[in-house]
């Protein structure tokens, strides 16, 4: 398990109530009032930190090396049932853009979302979560398929932005991220959107339009990370936490500026703390919102969604 600096605190008591344990189980001294009061005082150190955090630190979170990615969300949901389908079938298969058909319950879902890797390897085999145009142009596909068939689609945000690369400009990385947001306002079936990490730039945005939009609770939406919003402004990434409070990125946040519908609660510690319960939570918020959208015509749908993002914002004419 590892810990952010911020968690620090909880950790020392978490080895401190496995000594007294091991103490318990090794010796005849009888522990056991000594360990409730450890196990207390973690309880309330765990909630005074995660109660009060700052949006640099829900940042950190959502970036942490344990905590569960979008096939870990497909395959909780779906077990065996899920097929990932692959390839743009204009110029090859992004590995950083997952997606496939699979089924909660009785229900098919087309599941589309960025995947990051675990280790040094498979980080660099999925291009650290960042797709290139092919990768975007795959969910299109995917998309329109799942709109041939009357397929709801679900998408999973998790990415630092789309990669900046030299030949993701050149085969039109700005088009297929504007084609993907244009057609998902048109598409006729639903879209429930879960940002469950980072959600970063055009990268999220094109996965990032529905009729639904969740946010895990410790994840961020915006137009640019913290740090690169420090190097720009103050030249230097020290001042990222500033950058993170002036940004107004958290899912607090968002739902305060009505640009998320929803803010899915996680367990105490973070997502990553406790897996199955968020697996379930997140799978049973997805079912919830599809039995309401269901209910709506494919007309209905497509106007309610651009009324949804047409208020969105002020303007002065």
């Amino acid at each position: 398990m590892e810990y952010l600096d911020f968690e620090l605190p909880i950790k020392e008591l978490e080895e401190q109530f496995d000594k007294c344990a091991i103490i318990g189980k090794e010796s005849d001294v009888d522990v056991t009032e000594t360990c409730k009061q450890i196990e207390k005082k973690l309880i309330e150190t765990r909630k005074k930190i995660y109660k009060n955090l700052t949006a640099w630190q829900r940042v950190q979170l959502s970036r942490h090396p344990n905590r569960p990615y979008t096939l870990d969300y497909i395959n909780a949901f779906c077990g065996d049932t899920f097929l990932e389908l692959h390839g743009d079938r204009t110029v090859r298969d992004d590995k950083a853009m997952i997606g496939g058909l699979g089924k909660i319950g009785d229900q098919s879902f087309m599941f589309i979302g960025q995947q990051k890797g675990y280790n040094t390897k498979t980080r660099q085999y999925r291009n650290f979560g960042m797709a290139n145009p092919e990768g975007y142009r795959k969910a299109l596909r995917l998309m329109k398929s799942a709109e041939k068939f009357g397929v709801p689609v679900v998408c999973l945000i998790d990415t630092p932005g789309a990669y900046p690369g030299i030949e993701a400009e050149k085969r039109g990385q700005g088009e297929a991220i504007a084609r993907n947001i244009l057609e998902m306002t048109r598409l006729k079936v639903p879209i429930i959107v879960v940002v469950i990490g980072e959600g970063a730039s055009g990268g999220a945005l094109g996965i990032g339009v529905g009729d639904r939009v969740l946010m895990l609770e410790n994840t961020w939406y915006s137009v640019i990370s913290p740090e690169s919003c420090s190097s720009i402004l103050w030249r230097s990434w020290e001042y990222k936490e500033q950058a993170a409070e002036a940004l107004k990125l958290t899912s607090s946040d968002m739902k305060k500026m009505k640009l998320i519908d929803e803010i899915v609660r996680e367990p105490a510690g973070g997502a990553h703390s406790n897996r199955p319960k968020i697996f379930d939570t997140v799978k049973n918020k997805i079912t919830s919102h599809f039995e309401e959208l269901k209910k709506l015509s494919p007309k209905e749908l497509v106007n309610q969604r651009m009324e949804k993002y047409a208020q969105m914002g002020v303007y002065n004419e």
